[in-house]
């Protein structure tokens, strides 16, 4: 989470932005299969009945390890997993259905499914429901019970429970703001290795939140996280020497940690980078390069990159058409192609996922006109009749959704490959 104001350009001073990124508990990646356990002995194991051969199996098809990625195949396997009462693989179709992989997202059926896992005490299902009742997706929104199950996850020592009750005392969401409060279970989660905890008690000891104020030992803790790859606190440290809070101002030094935090896709770096290039601050004034910065923070949503693009838009354009055509121009920077490329692969992965959804969708909807169970009467067997043209019609469908998905997949893999070869990119 960032709560540093952001530079914007409407009017041309700085306005504050309150950024909640929050943490997200995530079902840890399995390991690849070893000799002793490979792709092959899992799925005997699965297809014997093994709960836990079929969430690994069903793993492995998820994260594409030891096998293509196939949703389709990951849902057949977490279901029958699931359907033995295994909590990880409940969890887990709580997690495909709330975030739409390989199916439609469907709030109502994560939360059930979450509940099943949570009932049996599982730490992750317990924070993914917490998660549901406070973001009151598919759920009616509940602090208290909130906070009850992030607390019941924090007893099993889950490090982004212990964060999330933190983020509840000092927002007051169950009764008054408590710091002092906060800033415990914060430590304690920092102590778990969490970095969202590491970069709020940064912000708490820049801001004197529960604590005299203390610009060291905030800068100290947004160290802490930036070394554990926190991306939000790489762009606070930015933000400290671009405008020389508790520190000498140092341009420089700014415009790197924001390269750092961008390079993980940080919307407000990536807008801050284009203040930056636009007004000169340590380089020299590049409006291309201010321009492409401020387009890859909007397309993520960032209101701040937004306004600026706007407003930047609109002050070139008051200029002659050459000086908006060459800074509309196609960037060169590698570090922006990099971010493009990056934006790029969060685009396909999304727009396979839609594909895959629909496909899983029409396939159901012709299982269900193949499966209707009419009568054999005159009439039964006309409806049959159209039922088998629909469901040959949603076959169809399904068959061109995946052919899609195949053709985008091998666009991922291109662009993928292109990232990783360009990953080492120094910053300027």
């Amino acid at each position: 989470m960032s709560f540093l104001a952001r530079a914007t350009l409407s009017a041309f001073f700085a306005l504050a932005l309150v950024s909640t990124t929050r943490a997200q508990a995530q079902e840890p990646a399995p390991a690849a299969p070893s000799e002793a356990t490979d792709f092959y002995s899992l799925q005997r194991q699965a297809a014997a009945g093994d709960a836990q051969a079929q969430f690994a199996l069903a793993n492995c098809y998820f994260r594409g390890r030891g096998a293509a990625q196939d949703y389709t195949q990951a849902l057949t396997w977490y279901r029958q997993s699931a359907d033995q009462g295994f909590a990880p693989a409940q969890n887990q179709l709580g997690n495909m259905y709330e975030h739409g992989f390989g199916v439609k997202t469907d709030y109502a059926r994560a939360v059930t499914y979450y509940h099943s896992a949570s009932d049996q005490g599982y730490a992750l299902a317990q924070y993914n429901l917490a998660s549901m009742l406070e973001n009151a997706r598919g759920v009616r929104r509940d602090y208290r019970q909130a906070l009850a199950l992030y607390r019941k996850a924090a007893d099993q020592n889950l490090p982004d429970a212990e964060q999330e009750i933190g983020y509840f005392y000092q927002c007051g969401f169950v009764g008054s703001r408590d710091y002092a409060q906060a800033i415990a279970w914060y430590r304690r989660a920092a102590s778990h290795g969490n970095s969202n905890a590491e970069n709020q008690l940064g912000y708490m000891a820049g801001e004197g939140w529960g604590q005299p104020q203390d610009y060291v030992e905030a800068l100290s803790w947004y160290y802490k996280a930036a070394d554990h790859g926190n991306a939000d606190a790489q762009e606070n440290i930015g933000y400290i020497f671009q405008h020389g809070t508790g520190v000498q101002t140092d341009y420089r030094q700014a415009m790197s940690w924001f390269y750092k935090a961008a390079a993980q896709g940080n919307s407000n770096a990536e807008n801050q980078l284009g203040w930056m290039y636009q007004f000169g601050q340590g380089v020299q004034p590049d409006n291309g390069k201010a321009l492409a910065w401020y387009r890859l923070s909007a397309d993520q949503g960032n209101q701040n990159g937004i306004n600026n693009l706007r407003a930047f838009t609109a002050i070139l354009k008051q200029q002659d058409d050459s000086v908006w055509d060459s800074a509309n121009a196609s960037a060169t920077d590698p570090a922006i192609l990099q971010a493009q490329r990056q934006e790029r692969i969060k685009d396909l992965v999304r727009h396979i996922n839609e594909l895959d959804a629909d496909a899983a969708e029409q396939d159901n909807f012709a299982d269900q006109l193949e499966h209707s169970g009419k009568k054999n009467d005159a009439l039964g067997k006309i409806f049959n009749a159209l039922g088998t043209v629909g469901a040959v019609q949603y076959r169809q469908q399904a068959q061109k959704d995946r052919a899609e998905a195949a053709g985008l997949r091998g666009q991922l893999a291109q662009t993928e490959s292109q990232f990783q070869f360009s990953s080492n990119v120094a910053d300027p």
